[in-house]
């Protein structure tokens, strides 16, 4: 049996500070995360049963359940579900393809990044939710709003995480470059580019998580249709099983999401130069 096809198995290893040996579980993080969730919502469902939590404010995991079953079944929350992926995918889509270059160009021209580095770090200090009042003045209360929301949320944070690792290519590298007279293009191509693309995964995953904050908080504001608005529409008539189930069926896309681009940030963090 060849080293790729043996089963996972328990293995052991010491304590870095005690030297004791620790039995180490295969896929333990997924294991205890599960655990995790299992025992919050065992003590959640035990909390309302003898009265420690209302269930008018807190519902509870079997009432959330029946509210799925009930809106799946009766297909209520799928055109939800599909016009704030729709909003996500779009506007998220926008923040990668351009913050990605944009972010390499002011990250390899210093004099650029002087120009718009101060417009970057405003955006980035400003709430999205301040801005959406004047999104809506210019893309009107339609989709093209939403959209321009979830592309600020994602661009900006990928667009720094790109400068970042712009500015990670270690020196001796980019010195062994110049001292072969290597043209900027070849520099950057052999150099700069690789140096930079675990900063810029990095910035893709947590630009996902606040682009998915974008769609939430503009169907909040300005929406007849998608999750957000399914939330603050059940949170106005006091239905706290069908808030839950729009709060949990946003986290469950959020950590799907943020772990797919972990396991592809994984890949490339080889490719991380070293911090002295």
């Amino acid at each position: 049996m060849t080293a790729a096809a043996r089963p996972e198995r328990i293995t052991r290893r010491r304590h870095p500070s005690s030297g004791r040996p620790q039995i180490v579980l295969p896929q333990e993080p997924l294991l205890f995360g599960i655990l995790g969730f299992v025992l919050v919502l065992v003590v959640w469902e035990a909390a309302v049963s003898m009265g420690l939590v209302r269930a008018s404010l807190m519902s509870s995991p079997s009432r959330i359940v029946a509210a799925a079953i009930a809106d799946f079944g009766s297909g209520v929350i799928w055109p939800h579900i599909g016009v704030s992926l729709l909003e996500w995918t779009v506007g998220f889509a926008l923040a990668v393809v351009l913050g990605i270059p944009i972010g390499l160009l002011i990250g390899s021209f210093r004099r650029l990044e002087y120009v718009l580095d101060p417009w970057l770090s405003a955006l980035y200090a400003t709430p999205t939710v301040a801005l959406i009042p004047l999104i809506i003045l210019l893309f009107g209360v339609g989709t093209n709003s939403k959209f321009a929301v979830v592309f600020l949320e994602g661009f900006v944070t990928i667009t720094i995480s790109t400068i970042t690792g712009a500015h990670a290519a270690e020196k001796k590298y980019l010195d062994l470059a110049r001292s072969f007279r290597a043209s900027r293009r070849l520099t950057f191509r052999s150099v700069t580019l690789p140096s930079s693309v675990p900063f810029i995964i990095t910035g893709i995953r947590i630009g996902a998580g606040r682009a998915l904050v974008g769609v939430v908080v503009s169907e909040f504001i300005a929406a007849n249709v998608g999750l957000g608005f399914y939330i603050s529409l059940n949170g106005t008539t006091l239905n706290a099983s069908r808030v839950m189930l729009g709060i949990l069926l946003i986290g469950l896309f959020g950590i799907g999401i943020g772990q797919a681009i972990r396991r592809v940030e994984r890949r490339f963090d080889a490719w991380r130069p070293a911090i002295h």
